[in-house]
C-alpha cells in the first residue's frame, strides 16, 4: 500500500479486522466437524475470511493462489515478449487501455515514446445490461467512463481466474449519486455488470498490466464507451436518454484519437474535464480513488 507518485492518497487506511466474525467461524467449524460436515464448513470460512480482506490482500484460501497466477505469467511471458517484440514494444511499457461496449472490444496499447500504439484487440466474452453507465448497486450494469487503475486494485486470487477493480465508482460517478463496487475486468466469461474475458485474454491482459505497474508506472487508465465514438455513431443515437453524457466521454475519446495519449481527466462538478497531460503515469488526484473507494476484496470476482 503505497502513495501513488504522491498523486493519490494512501487508499488503504487499516486492514479490515476479521475479530469475532472469526472466532464465531471457527466455533461453528467445530460443531459441523462434529457433525461430520468439516469439508462444506471449511469452504464456507475461506469465503467469510475472504470479505474479511481489503482490496488487493491476499485471501487464505484463493480460488487462483498468487504462485498459481505467477505461474501463469511465467508460460505466457516467453511468446508475450516475442510478440512485443515484434511490434517494436517493450515488455513492462506503461500500458493503456480502452474498452467499446458494443463491438465487445478491449483494446490495450502501449507506450512506445511518448504516445501509445495499439498492442492488441481483445474480444469481450461477455458484459451484462446494456449501453449506458452504471447507475446503482445490484441494477447488473456494466460502467461507462473514465478510471484508474494502480497496482492494490490487482486481484491474482480471483475466483474468476485474474482480475483487476477498475475503480467504480469514481469522483463523477459519486457527483451523480451512482453506487456500486467492485466493478472488474476478469476471465471466466461470465458478467454480472463487469467486463468478463477469456482466460486466455485475461492472462496476457493481466501479465502486460502487472509488468508495467513492477516497472514503474505508477497506474493506468481504463476509458470505456459505448461505441466508437465517431460522427455517425452518435449520431445515431443522439436521441439516447444518454446522449449528453456520450457527448461528455466524447471530448476524452477525441483527445486520445488525435494525440495517443490520455488527457488528464477531472471531474469538474457533474461534468468531466479534460487537458494536456504532462506525464503517461500520473492521474489527477482528484480523480483517485481513496479510502472511502476501496474496501474489501470482492468474492466473486
Amino acid at each position: 500500500m503505497r502513495d501513488i507518485g504522491g498523486q493519490i492518497g494512501n487508499q488503504l487506511r487499516g486492514v479490515v479486522p476479521v475479530g469475532s466474525s472469526l472466532i464465531r467461524t471457527i466455533g461453528s467449524l467445530a460443531l459441523l466437524v462434529a457433525l461430520g460436515a468439516a469439508p462444506a464448513a471449511a469452504q464456507q470460512s475461506g469465503a467469510i475470511q475472504e470479505r474479511g480482506l481489503p482490496l488487493g490482500a491476499r485471501a487464505s484460501t484463493p480460488q487462483t493462489s498468487d504462485n498459481a497466477a505467477a505461474a501463469e505469467e511465467a508460460a505466457v511471458r516467453p511468446k508475450l515478449i516475442g510478440a512485443l517484440r515484434a511490434k517494436g514494444f517493450e515488455y513492462g511499457a506503461p500500458v493503456f487501455i480502452r474498452i467499446f461496449k458494443q463491438s465487445r472490444q478491449l483494446e490495450l496499447w502501449l507506450l512506445d515514446g511518448y504516445k501509445y500504439r495499439l498492442f492488441r484487440t481483445y474480444p469481450i466474452c461477455s458484459y451484462s445490461g446494456a449501453l449506458g453507465p452504471k447507475l446503482r448497486e445490484g441494477d447488473r450494469q456494466a460502467p461507462e467512463g473514465f478510471y484508474f487503475v494502480n497496482e492494490s486494485q490487482l486481484n491474482p486470487n480471483s475466483h474468476f481466474h485474474l482480475s483487476f477493480d477498475i475503480g467504480y465508482p469514481n469522483p463523477y460517478d459519486r457527483a451523480h449519486g451512482r453506487t456500486g463496487n467492485h466493478l472488474m475486468i476478469h476471465g471466466g466469461c461470465v458478467s454480472s455488470g463487469c467486463y468478463a474475458m477469456t482466460n486466455k485474454g485475461i492472462t496476457e491482459i493481466y501479465t502486460l498490466v502487472d509488468a508495467a505497474l513492477h516497472n514503474g508506472q505508477s497506474l493506468f487508465e481504463v476509458h470505456i464507451f459505448p461505441f466508437r465514438m465517431t460522427r455517425a455513431n452518435m449520431a445515431a443515437h443522439a436521441k439516447s436518454r444518454w446522449a449528453s453524457f456520450w457527448t461528455n466521454l466524447k471530448a476524452g475519446y477525441d483527445y486520445f484519437q488525435a494525440y495517443h495519449r490520455p488527457p488528464i481527466i477531472e471531474s469538474n462538478g457533474k461534468r468531466y474535464t479534460f487537458g494536456p497531460k504532462m506525464s503517461p503515469t500520473v492521474s489527477p488526484a482528484s480523480m483517485s480513488a481513496d479510502a472511502s473507494d476501496v474496501s474489501e476484496t470482492c468474492t466473486r470476482c
